[in-house]
């Protein structure tokens, strides 16, 4: 209903045709959904690294750079903010931990959670990535940020650090 009032009203407007106005009215719909689906996660409480996965699979399963994302979360295991850290080519997304707890240190967040894609799809983490990943780790133990999971995405699935005891 909303969406014909919409439509109706853009297409009184100079300038905007049927086609326009169809095409904006599906991007303002498109804009609404993703907006609505940003609030439930940031109320989400994480307590798994599947309740994070479904959120950032459908996002960085197509992705053909690797990226590496710090998600911030407080004392709730609810998330505070998350941003990405690193965007590069094949096995070439390295991070610091000046760069990763820089934001966790801002938010005075309570722990982090990593997320970084393979765009090969293979979810096996490289000894890079597992090294990373315990340079972070110790960083955090100093920064008093623990580690809550780092999840490697590929294709439609993932791997958690935690459940396979690499951190």
């Amino acid at each position: 209903m909303l969406a014909s009032k919409s439509h109706s009203y853009l297409i009184k407007t100079a300038g905007i045709g049927r086609d326009k106005a169809a095409t904006l009215v599906a991007a303002f719909e498109l804009v609404r959904r993703i907006d609505s689906k940003e609030k439930w996660l940031l109320n989400k409480k994480i307590t798994s690294p599947a309740d994070i996965a479904e959120y950032f699979i459908p996002r960085l399963r197509d992705e053909l750079k690797e990226q590496f994302i710090v998600v911030c979360l407080n004392s709730a295991n609810k998330i505070i903010k998350y941003e990405t850290i690193s965007i590069g080519n094949l096995n070439s997304s390295v991070v610091h931990p000046r760069e990763v707890f820089k934001t966790a240190i801002e938010l005075s967040a309570a722990s982090v959670i990593f997320i970084h894609n393979h765009p090969s799809g293979n979810i096996e983490p490289s000894n890079e990535d597992i090294q990373i990943t315990k340079k972070l780790v110790e960083a955090g133990k100093i920064l008093e940020i623990p580690v809550f999971d780092h999840l490697i995405v590929g294709g439609n699935n993932f791997t958690s650090f935690v459940e396979r005891r690499l951190i």
